[in-house]
């Protein structure tokens, strides 16, 4: 477990949530990976995103869901593209990656609390 963190810690961090709106293979990328494209809404608008997503999801499969995301780390060159956000998800028993989600439809760019 992590060390006990503030509620002020907590809020410095801020989860998004967003709609996937393009995936595409990533083949650049060291690991296999997918580019996402994820809309925030009007505020954030599209953010840019590479996800270790390959074993649980297609690009296909991923279009159209909506997804938790940090939105205010900085960005971070990943291959040829500057990743703007961090997709978040839980390991499964082999270590693959499945994504956190939200269980009904909200608007996009609302803030996890």
């Amino acid at each position: 477990m992590a060390k006990e963190i503030s509620w002020s810690d907590f809020e410095k961090v801020d989860i998004r949530c967003g709609t996937i709106v393009e995936a595409a293979p990533f083949p650049e990328a060291r690991k296999p990976a997918i580019r996402l494209k994820v809309d925030f809404g009007p505020e954030i608008g599209t953010r840019k995103s590479s996800a270790q997503l390959t074993h649980h999801y297609t690009p296909e499969t991923l279009v159209g869901r909506q997804v938790m995301a940090v939105v205010n780390f900085p960005p971070r060159q990943i291959g040829p593209m500057m990743s703007e956000i961090l997709v978040l998800g839980f390991p499964d028993e082999e270590g693959n990656v499945v994504l956190a989600c939200i269980d009904r439809t909200v608007p996009d760019g609302g803030r996890l609390f």
